[in-house]
């Protein structure tokens, strides 16, 4: 996977998947979705690319796969 998807991109597919934002601490947003135990944070630090293993695991956790991107 050599996908390079900054933290505003990876926002919207998020939000397409009916996950909302919760807050916001700092830079880190932090979005939860009714009947999930877990919470995805993603850090927005401009047009930056999040790193391949936070990606993944956050896309894990929404339920995204390559494809989505």
């Amino acid at each position: 996977m050599n996908e390079q998807v900054s933290g505003k991109e990876f926002i919207r597919l998020v939000q397409k998947r009916g996950w909302i934002l919760n807050r916001i601490n700092g830079s880190h947003h932090i979005f939860t979705k009714a009947g999930q135990r877990e919470r995805i944070v993603v850090p927005l630090h401009g047009n930056q690319a999040l790193k391949l293993g936070l990606l993944k695991h956050q896309m894990k956790i929404a339920g995204l796969t390559k494809a989505d991107l």
